[in-house]
């Protein structure tokens, strides 16, 4: 990817496509776009995949607390796209075992069967299914669980993934199909054309303070958090979408839990939510939280309460509890929830939406990383329909996701 050159084509061309967001929709935005045939650019403010796409629970994953709601379609979906990733990126997608401990008998075929079912919506799945364990072996795959009145429990399995390097993959394949991606470049308004309709934006390049205008046929607003500030530019009456939640992760030397093999899934909370403890490069993650949010803001950071809240949950499952001094790192990261009429944003859908505004900005927004390729596909179908453009069918789910090394 070359950023001067993509710089000169945001000035030079007229795009099909122009795409506000470089997190993990957008960028798959760009690649199926690009990908289809259309002349693709996509803006992003900061760098890309710097803001939620980057702080996520690095998970690939049907979501087994959706399953416990009832929103059968929603887990189906995120399964099929899990198989996928781990089909196109099997050197960024892997396996990873969970454990779910049960300290009372009736709880073990009341997991199990739930977890059957998680299995029976993957249909044909090149992950493996899940089965009933002993405490031994419960405490063999996570060995810093409480021997007391642990009864056994279930092991069952979803993916796990390195959110950067699948983020700048994901790039690469789009420029490698012609996309010009550029970072650093914030979209201040929206250029007009006949019947106020948008014609593209005009762009600052930040590192410089350049002036810009992008020119499309269709925008598409993938800015995640930041969607609703961007349908604001279109029109300031807009009313919202997004009802933001902040989610926390602490990160605990591995040896601290007695180097674990597999995840831990604690599967009650306070909250009512889930909690995982997930081996993550030679530490383990734990997390997350769900604390609403009214603005969205670039740089979160988890609260004194929030990482209270992880350790005294966590704590609850441990033979040996954890202390704060035991916490080498916190990240957090705010999550587009899409509003409903729910006392709290734990209730709210992980599902997406694509909207058009009167003035043809394609807003796609809500969602997870993983069904971000099921996402951008939709979003561009609609940009599509919107801007006239030649039909042509997505074909991301079988371009392959080649891994980008090291990041830096």
């Amino acid at each position: 990817m070359n950023r001067d050159a993509a710089l000169r084509r945001l000035a030079d061309e007229r795009f099909d496509v122009l795409i506000i967001g470089g997190g993990a929709t957008g960028l798959g935005a760009a690649l199926d776009a690009a990908a289809r045939g259309y002349r693709t650019a996509l803006i992003e403010a900061r760098d890309f995949a710097s803001g939620t796409s980057s702080r996520s629970t690095k998970l690939i994953h049907g979501g087994v607390r959706y399953l416990r709601q009832g929103n059968i379609r929603l887990v189906r979906e995120a399964l099929h796209e899990r198989e996928i990733l781990r089909r196109n990126a099997p050197a960024l997608v892997a396996a990873r075992a969970f454990v779910i401990p049960a300290w009372n008998r009736w709880e073990i075929p009341y997991y199990a069967a739930g977890l059957a079912a998680y299995d029976l919506l993957a249909g044909r799945s090149s992950f493996p299914r899940s089965r009933i364990v002993s405490a031994a072996s419960a405490r063999r795959a996570f060995p810093a669980l409480a021997a007391s009145s642990l009864r056994g429990g279930v092991i069952y399995y979803d993916g796990q993934f390195d959110d950067a390097r699948l983020a700048l993959a994901i790039a690469r394949a789009a420029s490698e199909r012609g996309a010009a991606l550029a970072n650093d470049v914030r979209a201040e308004a929206f250029l007009r054309g006949p019947g106020g309709r948008i014609a593209g934006v005009r762009a600052v390049e930040q590192r410089t303070g350049a002036e810009t205008m992008v020119r499309a046929r269709v925008t598409i607003n993938a800015a995640g958090p930041f969607a609703d500030a961007v349908r604001a530019l279109d029109d300031p009456s807009s009313r919202r979408l997004l009802a933001l939640s902040r989610g926390s992760h602490v990160l605990v030397p591995a040896e601290r839990l007695g180097s674990p093999d597999a995840a831990l899934l604690v599967p009650k909370t306070a909250d009512g939510r889930v909690l995982f403890a997930i081996p993550w490069q030679r530490q383990v993650m734990i997390g997350t939280t769900e604390v609403p949010v009214d603005a969205p803001v670039a740089d979160p950071s988890a609260s004194d309460e929030e990482i209270a809240y992880i350790l005294s949950t966590v704590n609850a499952v441990l033979a040996a509890p954890l202390n704060r001094s035991d916490v080498s790192s916190t990240f957090a990261g705010l999550r587009p929830l899409l509003r409903r009429d729910a006392a709290t944003t734990s209730n709210l859908s992980r599902e997406h939406l694509v909207e058009v505004s009167p003035s043809r900005l394609v807003t796609v927004t809500g969602g997870k990383w993983t069904t971000y390729r099921k996402m951008a596909a939709d979003a561009v179908d609609t940009a599509a329909r919107v801007a006239q453009l030649p039909p042509a069918r997505s074909t991301t789910a079988e371009i392959a996701l080649n891994d980008p090394g090291e990041v830096p």
